[in-house]
């Protein structure tokens, strides 16, 4: 996934060697494993209900615009709580507060179960749903990736962040097709309960952790859109970070979209069932896991600005051909690329601001890439699927893939020098700055 060339992010992770078992070094240590499998689990099943509600609001609306509506709505609110969120994550106990937003959420999808199981087909209660699950992922999300250094030795970060992203893939990968074996058989209703119950195994998992007594933190001073504007501002004099989250927001605006338009390219340009949509909606993260292991073993043998060099373009020409596709199997295998080619990039940029940024400004800079990234997904996901209805799925997504592409060669080839500043050295924290493991910034 990452490094290098440029300097190690630590002499112990500089010294630690290439490989799968390298990579995957992070499960050794029974707390981030126990994190990590039920992580899985949650997230499959959070997956099941990401593939089910654009099939659903598909099937009531006919509508491309609808299906954008819902990933709008599923991601905007994280963008309006996001600063709370990365605020909380610095000042509160992140173990207790992730079982709170988990059993939160566990809540919201009971009540989305209870809906479709009851019969109200209202696309406008299904948003409201979807929306309340937002605010609560934008208030979880910056805690929960912040808990992850928690979990490992600094000398397994990196792979902790790449296992990290590759539970999310995977789990997109088990959940979408899973999504469509139930869709199948059983129905939307199994689906949403599917869902639900998942949350038990994350909510227990947090539970069995066991975590030494938390340092304390220096508590962030001010409010909460003071402690916003300073992250901002940490951010962006810091070039690796500013970057990582820059990166973020294109590939969502761009690449991201395709997800949503699975179940419209199922439907109406290659005139296939629910199983064969499950299949669809599961090809990226399919592709995330056959990658993984090259992935994740690169963090010692390539740098990170040298995987974004050459997997951007990639992804960028993988959804081009994606949307010029107008057959099942070559729409199948592109969406593969595409997972391939979005974990090589989303890792080395996620490990690139995760490395980089000082413990005490954690949260808050992870709540501004988030943000970002839901950001540039909400209006992504709306806008294209509002230019689908006038023109067509497949120029919109081809388009956006187009422009991905164009965006990815300019920074290969253009401004090269710009993705060297992902492989910085890690900030010094001020509460940490005496102790010997903490090395000078090179921002």
């Amino acid at each position: 996934m990452s490094t290098p060339s440029a300097p190690a992010p630590s002499s112990d992770a500089g010294a630690a060697k290439a490989g799968f078992r390298h990579s995957v070094r992070a499960l050794r240590h029974r707390n981030f494993a126990v994190f990590w499998a039920g992580a899985l689990i949650s997230n499959s099943g959070s997956w099941v209900q990401n593939a089910t509600v654009p099939y659903v609001l598909y099937q009531l609306t006919r509508s491309e615009a609808w299906v954008g509506l819902a990933t709008f709505a599923q991601f905007i609110p994280g963008v309006v709580f996001g600063p709370l969120g990365g605020s909380l994550a610095d000042r509160l106990d992140r173990r207790r507060f992730l079982i709170l937003t988990q059993a939160l959420l566990g809540g919201a999808a009971v009540a989305l179960w209870l809906l479709w199981a009851a019969g109200l087909r209202s696309p406008v209660a299904i948003l409201l749903l979807v929306a309340a699950t937002g605010v609560l992922s934008g208030l979880n999300i910056p805690t929960w990736q912040a808990f992850v250094p928690a979990l490992v030795p600094r000398e397994d970060l990196l792979s902790a962040i790449t296992l990290n992203s590759l539970q999310f893939n995977a789990a997109r990968a088990i959940g979408s097709g899973l999504a469509g074996l139930v869709l199948y058989k059983l129905g939307p209703a199994n689906a949403f309960l599917l869902n639900a119950v998942s949350y038990l195994v994350v909510v227990g998992a947090l539970l069995l952790l066991q975590l030494p007594t938390a340092t304390a933190r220096r508590p962030a001073e001010g409010g909460v859109m003071r402690q916003f504007a300073e992250a901002v501002r940490y951010a962006r004099v810091r070039p690796g970070i500013s970057l990582g989250i820059v990166m973020a927001l294109l590939i969502a605006f761009l690449g991201n979209p395709i997800v949503q338009f699975a179940v419209v390219f199922a439907e109406s340009v290659y005139h296939v069932g629910k199983l064969q949509y499950g299949l669809l909606a599961a090809a990226m993260g399919l592709g995330a896991l056959v990658s993984a292991p090259l992935v994740s073993g690169w963090d010692t043998v390539v740098a990170r600005g040298t995987v974004v060099r050459w997997t951007l373009p990639l992804y960028g020409l993988s959804v081009t051909i994606f949307g010029l596709s107008n057959g099942f199997v070559i729409g199948f295998v592109a969406l593969i690329a595409a997972g391939a080619a979005f974990l090589a990039v989303i890792s080395a940029t996620n490990t690139a601001v995760q490395i980089i940024v000082a413990d005490s400004m954690r949260g808050r800079v992870l709540a501004c890439r988030i943000m970002s990234f839901t950001l540039a997904y909400s209006f992504g996901g709306l806008i294209q699927g509002q230019v689908a209805e006038w023109v067509g799925p497949r120029v919109t997504v081809a388009s956006a893939g187009a422009l991905l592409l164009a965006a990815g060669l300019y920074l290969a080839w253009g401004r090269p020098g710009l993705l060297e500043h992902l492989d910085d050295a890690p900030d010094v924290d001020p509460d940490v700055a005496d102790e010997p493991s903490a090395q000078p910034s090179s921002a």
